[in-house]
């Protein structure tokens, strides 16, 4: 007779070991955050070492008989590991300990599923869950008989696991071909910015460093923002403005974590774009954390596995309200900004961020009193479409005098547009050409 999985519940179990192996160990006190933010109730984590993990158990029979001995006492009906464990250990374990068996990886999978609300986020989160599904089919329905050939032998055609197997590949082959239209639009949103020159910054950062908290306080917005792991998993976009870089992108993408599963990267590629197609990362670290070097680390690795290892980067250290520091920029031999220490939740430093990003995104800045005529009525509509103006006043003969300060490759986009050259242009006092153009002065 087959095993039926149990209901799950809340009251759970915690199982921490130390492998000896060249793999980073995880943090346990990350482990029960993780159990919290999924709405578990820890009861006791039992911690434990071994060389190497038991194929059968993960854990030893030792191990196993005090583990059987808690779920009893405590009427758990949970048992969640802080390791990734094979489908038949998975299987092994409810089978002995007569509850619900989950890993790291189904852990994080169940947190994902709770704070999906995006129509393209629960199909991420629905792949992922299928995958990883997929692998823990095997002896799940054995007590059906299986399709077998010769006379006499033939059985009842296609068993419930092929059934399921079925099933399971046609409906991750649906959802991939959905996400592929969701990137396909995405893509098309990127190429649309960069046709107007609008260049994206994206939020990216070990989980609950406090992105979201930071995302709010530039843009003035109310995404959910709490003192959880995956607070955020829907990505959010907004259009603010910058001094000396005019409109720019800011989004707040989903927190990465410690080995995240290799199937949650691949599920969640089409939002992780957002963050590798970016003009400018900023790296929002939680200064007060006692793992801070670590943290850096794990994000720099899913950076490298997106391909957004080489893109300019400002590391912002949050909260240093936490830790009496004051907040200041840090730069490099050249003085360009390499970190920006700040706390979002008091906004202490936010516009030292904004300088900082002014700084790498900005550009050559054209600014003076421009004088049109009333033939260039094309040209001042344009320059009133991009808000270049900040003031306009009219002389005798009828021309126009605007007051402009707009970067240069915007205005040379609209001079081109006009078919204007810049030497054209006539203003009050002399104003440079742009860098782009000084060659041929």
């Amino acid at each position: 007779m087959f095993f039926d999985r149990p209901d799950s519940g809340e009251l759970a179990v915690l199982v921490h070991l130390d492998i000896s192996s060249g793999q980073e160990p995880e943090d346990p006190r990350e482990f029960e955050e993780l159990v919290l933010s999924a709405g578990g109730d820890p009861v006791t984590m039992v911690f434990g070492s071994r060389a190497r993990p038991h194929a059968k158990y993960f854990v030893g029979t030792g191990k196993l008989q005090e583990l059987q001995e808690l779920v009893i006492e405590h009427e758990a009906q949970l048992v969640i590991f802080n390791h990734t464990l094979s489908p038949s250990q998975e299987r092994n374990l409810e089978q002995a300990l007569e509850c619900r068996v989950l890993d790291r990886t189904g852990l994080i999978l169940d947190i994902f599923a709770q704070r999906a609300r995006t129509f393209e986020g629960k199909l991420q989160v629905e792949l992922a869950q299928l995958r990883h599904m997929s692998t823990r089919l095997v002896r799940g329905w054995t007590h059906l008989e299986r399709q077998k050939g010769g006379i006499g032998l033939r059985g009842p055609g296609e068993t419930q696991l092929e059934t399921d197997r079925r099933l399971l590949r046609g409906r991750i082959s649906t959802i991939e071909k959905r996400l592929s239209k969701v990137r396909t639009q995405r893509e098309q949103g990127r190429r649309a910015r960069q046709r107007a020159a609008i260049p994206t910054v994206s939020l990216v950062g070990y989980t609950n460093a406090g992105k979201s908290t930071l995302f709010n306080r530039i843009t003035g917005s109310d995404v959910f923002a709490e003192d959880q792991l995956f607070a955020t998993l829907d990505p959010t976009m907004r259009r603010v403005e910058q001094d000396d870089i005019g409109a720019m992108i800011l989004a707040d993408t989903v927190g990465f974590i410690s080995h995240l599963p290799h199937k949650l990267v691949e599920a969640f590629r089409a939002t992780l774009e957002e963050a590798a197609s970016s003009n400018l990362l900023l790296h929002v670290i939680d200064s007060a954390a006692d793992e801070r070097m670590h943290y850096i680390e794990q994000v720099d690795e899913v950076l490298d596995e997106i391909g957004a290892s080489e893109l300019p980067q400002i590391r912002v250290y949050n909260k240093v309200d936490l830790i009496g520091l004051e907040p200041r920029i840090d730069r490099n031999d050249t003085g360009s900004p390499v970190a920006v220490w700040l706390s979002a939740q008091s906004g202490a430093g936010c516009e030292l961020l904004q300088q900082a990003i002014s700084e790498l995104l900005g550009e050559e800045i054209i600014q003076g009193e421009l004088i049109l005529s009333p033939a260039d009525g094309r040209l001042r509509a344009r320059l009133f479409e991009q808000n270049a103006i900040g003031g306009e006043r009219y002389r005798d003969d009828g021309a126009s005098v605007l007051t402009l300060r707009i970067p240069a490759s915007d205005l040379l986009r609209i001079l081109s547009a006009v078919d204007v050259q810049f030497d054209q242009l006539r203003w009050v006092e002399d104003v440079e050409p742009p860098q782009q153009l000084a060659e041929n002065f």
